[in-house]
């Protein structure tokens, strides 16, 4: 009597597995082991993880890429599908082994009891094949029970095996994949001699001078001035010469120019604060991003940074703020747009922490923030915000034209600029401290190394002399070495209090110049300034260019604006009170 099998197979290209070797060898070995007068008709197979979800399971083309010397009727999916209908060809499966059926424990005997309600046998080659209604069951399935924990064991260890190999890799400084714009690969040699024999490297990071600084001014204007990505690509398409576009991996896919995913790409690369980052992007999920504190990051700097790790938090937060606000001037070009809104982006409500929007009514402009209780209900500050706040435009330009006119056009600009500067010169001081305490720090850790060192030149030359006559008794030469170990040991304990002290002294920042200061401020015309006579571009560009923020109390009736100008440290915060409504 010939019975009819179906033959089930599966590899995966991530296990560095060849499909054309590795599948036909699986039918074979399922072949050899059926007993007589059973026959395949029915090829299925995959080539895919056995860890995914049943659900997914099948749907891989991956199958296409290869030329595997055997028909193929379908998958995973196609296998269960045609088993459940009453005409399918095939009364039993066969596998090469049950790992071949899925390499997590419940997939598997999921799989297992669904063909077994067709009354479909599901096999495996590497297990004996019993049939038969009165066949014994019981020790075959608990050996494929045993198997199967083992197998998903074995992949769970590889996996955090490999998961701790990356966080090691990482620690010391390598580079996980193509080098971030803005610097080159550092090979160095592989460690392992059979990899090194084949050519391989690995590598860290090193500036690449014509690029870095394009990073170091992508960071500044998104982290300073505000702008957004295409607005920050049109600023650097304006000298491809001194800021090179980025060149992708496939040469056919190069713009010749920057983009705003190009620009988007570097703002949300952590690795330009010089730590080495890893995880940030799901393999197996499409490549999308993983969240930031899932990431994988070095536990101190391992190569050059081209931003500081305070300019990249602040460059993260900027993209909340902004949402859905444009860097351009005018109206956008939405066609029932009527106005546009002078102060857009700019004005946030201080209760919720939320950017407020342009609304006319009786054709007055106001700022108006409108928490919805559909979305917002379960935060802490909904309680206390109002249904709807208003501002009048005209209060924010005339609060805003007043603390231009006196702090940084007008007279009391110099008492300002003096007390920043003083405010720097503390910092200063402080940063002279912290540099003198670390550098008594390292040359004490520097002595401490040296005094090791004497200690294991000691401890090779031995208790005697090089005559074997002044060799010590076996005694003395124990008492001599343990006293050397405990003196290392006592070392190596001052050695690692003095690299946490030194850790905890953090590298003072460079201290800003502000010798042509007052120069600058100087430069800057005095008179009232009124700008609601300044068109709406250039009032745009003057916000933009000082960082002006503008938030709003209405519990307080006060709005505090703050302006950030690098070249002479303007920082200061006016509170204009008594608004009225």
């Amino acid at each position: 009597m010939t019975v009819p099998v179906a033959w089930l197979g599966r590899t995966s290209t991530e296990d560095v597995q060849d499909p054309t070797l590795s599948l036909p060898r699986q039918l074979r070995n399922a072949r050899t082991a059926l007993p007589p007068g059973w026959v395949i008709v029915a090829h299925f197979y995959d080539v895919e993880s056995g860890r995914k979800g049943l659900h997914e399971r099948g749907g891989s083309l991956a199958h296409q890429q290869f030329k595997i010397p055997i028909s193929r009727d379908g998958g995973l999916a196609d296998l269960l599908e045609e088993a459940q209908r009453p005409d399918r060809r095939f009364a039993a499966v066969i596998c090469e082994s049950i790992e071949r059926v899925a390499r997590r424990t419940y997939f598997g005997t999921k799989i297992e009891y669904e063909l077994e309600q067709a009354g479909v046998a599901l096999c495996a080659a590497d297990e004996p094949i019993v049939s038969g209604p009165r066949a014994k069951r019981a020790t075959p399935t608990l050996t494929r029970r045993v198997k199967q924990a083992v197998s998903e064991w074995y992949v769970l260890q590889m996996l955090e095996l490999s998961w701790d190999g990356f966080i090691e890799h990482v620690a010391q400084g390598w580079n996980v994949g193509k080098p971030p714009y803005g610097y080159l690969a550092e090979k160095v040699p592989h460690p392992v001699p059979a990899r090194r024999a084949e050519g391989r490297t690995k590598h860290r990071l090193m500036p690449d001078p014509p690029r870095a600084s394009a990073v170091t001014y992508i960071f500044q204007l998104r982290g300073l001035d505000k702008l957004g990505y295409d607005a920050i690509a049109d600023r650097l398409n304006l000298d491809l010469v001194a800021y090179p576009p980025p060149e992708p991996t496939r040469p056919d896919a190069a713009l010749g120019r920057w983009s705003g995913s190009a620009v988007r790409e570097i703002l949300r690369n952590p690795k330009y604060t010089g730590y080495q980052v890893w995880n940030r992007r799901a393999t197996k999920k499409g490549g999308r991003n993983n969240d930031p504190k899932d990431w994988v990051w070095s536990p101190r700097p391992t190569h050059e940074p081209l931003v500081t790790k305070e300019l990249f938090g602040t460059v993260s937060t900027v993209g909340r703020k902004r949402q859905g606000s444009r860097s351009t001037h005018g109206a956008n070009a939405h066609p029932a747009t009527q106005r546009s809104y002078v102060l857009r982006s700019y004005v946030t409500c201080d209760i919720c922490d939320r950017r407020m929007f342009g609304k006319t009514r009786h054709q007055i402009a106001y700022y108006a923030c409108q928490p919805d209780p559909n979305e917002h209900r379960d935060l802490p500050w909904f309680p206390d915000h109002p249904k709807s706040l208003w501002i009048r435009e005209e209060i924010l330009i005339t609060s805003i034209s007043r603390f231009f006119a006196t702090t940084i056009f007008g007279p009391d600009r110099r008492n300002h600029l003096t007390a920043a500067l003083e405010a720097a010169r503390f910092a200063n001081d402080i940063d002279d401290r912290i540099t003198k305490e670390r550098a008594t720090v390292e040359r004490t850790i520097s002595a401490v190394g040296q005094r090791q060192a004497r200690l294991i030149r000691a401890l090779a030359d031995g208790f005697g002399g090089d005559d074997e006559a002044d060799d010590p008794a076996p005694d003395q030469e124990k008492r001599f070495r343990d006293a050397i170990r405990r003196e290392h040991a006592t070392l190596d304990a001052q050695r690692e209090q003095l690299a946490e002290q030194l850790a905890h002294l953090q590298a003072p920042k460079q201290a800003a110049r502000h010798a042509d200061s007052a120069a600058l401020l100087n430069a800057f015309s005095r008179g009232d300034v009124d700008l609601a006579l300044v068109p709406e571009e250039l009032q745009r560009r003057l916000y933009s260019a000082f960082g002006l923020e503008v938030r709003y109390s209405r519990r307080r009736e006060e709005l505090a604006l703050r302006v950030i100008r690098p070249d002479f440290l303007v920082d200061e915060l006016v509170p204009v009170r008594k608004m009225g409504p």
